[in-house]
């Protein structure tokens, strides 16, 4: 490894100058590392083989650091507890247990985690491969929207690496932009799935850390079973999460608002979205309406009449941009050639039919609009040739597809007479205690 001698950045043995500083890089043994008073860690060794070199980001769990591991010769994210979470018991079996879970996965679009160790100075490190790039979070604060084969590309890899952690029955249950790194690279984006220290384990001989009527995750991203703490909780909330943040790249807003975290999750609980088309009208990227039928369904108050799998969710995406194939092409084609083809579909993709403007309350507590079930069945015959080309088949990926069209009740469940008022009560009676649970839990 190489190092920077201004900034202390760590670079492969072929690089020449540190982008940074424009400085000649030098032998990373043989660049000291300055000490810093604010941070008596750099240039320590801890753990016994990794020296820190500088701060790399710091958060309310804890601080990552670059550190040159001595005995593989790489650099590395180190990632040290702070003093006050160290002593949380649950706190330190979540970040544990990252490590643990982390280990069981394929790390095609997932962090590598190396290695859990204790500290000298009484904290716990979490070590994993140095990713070069930035957060998706990072990304959209700066350009606000991305474009659509920029979107498509990072939500197919999002997907592999979901659909490779779901079918182990682990749900991540904290999806969000902070958590999706992006590894830039010519031919697009490489993504990473970070932080799996949340994930809910489904197996039949899972710990249990979340105390029955808690919520772990963003607000923003959280899907309705999450925000009420339920314990039927399961991939199907990764769907809804892998939405929002879709949603969000190409509006340019969330899709769901609210000034705190109760608000946003009462939105969430009792509010349909603005369809994509009409909220992203004014950006740079053309949403095509095709795309509405999507978040429609990637976006069911419901688990059970939701898209049933992040692959499904990349098809039926790709698919509403005039795409041919399937998510696990489009992951590795190039970016360039994703954005040709849906140059050449865009204009017919536009012509679909737009969904009718919703009054932005569901009537139901599964959230089904009449607004947006005049649309018609979106698996079946939804009209337009443009429109009927934008709904993807059921995909047969590792857990179960989606297949509820948007006009079929619940198994059981009538449309009208009293047996459906009842049920409406007793929906209403869950949503209120739901409400109460969370503003208690947020408090």
């Amino acid at each position: 490894m190489k190092a920077c001698p201004v900034c202390g950045r760590l670079y492969p043995d072929d690089a020449g100058f540190c982008p940074e500083d424009g400085q000649q890089l030098s032998s990373a043994t043989q660049v000291p590392v300055a000490s810093d008073d604010q941070d008596a860690r750099i240039g320590q060794l801890m753990c016994t083989r990794y020296q820190v070199r500088r701060v790399v980001a710091d958060g309310g769990m804890g601080r990552v650091y670059e550190a040159l591991d001595m005995a593989e010769r790489r650099n590395v994210a180190l990632k040290i507890l702070h003093p006050n979470v160290a002593t949380d018991p649950v706190a330190l079996e979540r970040f544990k247990r990252e490590f643990e879970v982390s280990k069981q996965l394929p790390h095609e679009h997932i962090v590598d985690v190396l290695d859990f160790q204790p500290t000298h100075d009484g904290s716990y490190a979490l070590v994993m491969e140095f990713l070069y790039g930035e957060e998706l979070r990072a990304t959209l604060k700066r350009e606000a929207v991305l474009p659509p084969e920029r979107v498509v590309r990072m939500v197919s890899q999002v997907a592999i690496g979901l659909d490779g952690a779901h079918s182990r029955k682990l749900v991540h249950r904290d999806l969000k932009p902070d958590n999706i790194f992006l590894c830039q690279t010519r031919e697009g984006d490489i993504v990473k799935l970070l932080d799996f220290g949340s994930v809910k384990d489904k197996g039949e001989t899972a710990k249990k850390l979340t105390v029955m009527g808690t919520t772990i995750g963003s607000p923003f991203y959280m899907a309705p079973e999450q925000a009420q703490g339920l314990e039927t909780l399961d991939h199907r909330a990764d769907v809804w999460a892998l939405a929002a943040i879709a949603y969000e790249c190409v509006t340019g807003q969330v899709p769901f608002k609210g000034n705190n975290g109760p608000s946003i999750l009462l939105e969430i609980l009792t509010k349909e979205p603005t369809p994509p088309s009409q909220a992203g009208a004014d950006q740079k990227y053309p949403v095509p309406p095709t795309l509405d039928h999507v978040m429609t369904h990637a976006l069911k108050k419901a688990a059970a009449t939701r898209i049933g799998s992040v692959g499904a969710l990349a098809d039926a995406l790709g698919t509403a941009y005039g795409l041919t194939g399937s998510h696990l092409e489009w992951a590795h084609t190039t970016q360039a050639e994703l954005g040709a083809a849906i140059e050449a579909r865009l204009p017919e993709m536009m012509q679909a039919q737009p969904a009718a403007p919703s009054d932005g309350v569901s009537d139901s507590f599964f959230g089904e609009s009449a607004a947006l079930d005049a649309l018609g069945d979106p698996f079946g015959t939804p009209g337009p040739a443009a429109a009927q080309a934008a709904y993807p088949q059921p995909y047969a990926g590792p857990m179960q597809a989606y297949s509820n069209p948007m006009n079929a009740a619940p198994a059981g469940l009538p449309k009208r007479g009293l047996g459906w008022m009842v049920f409406a009560l007793v929906g209403t009676i869950a949503l209120v205690l739901g409400i109460v649970i969370v503003v208690v839990v947020m408090h």
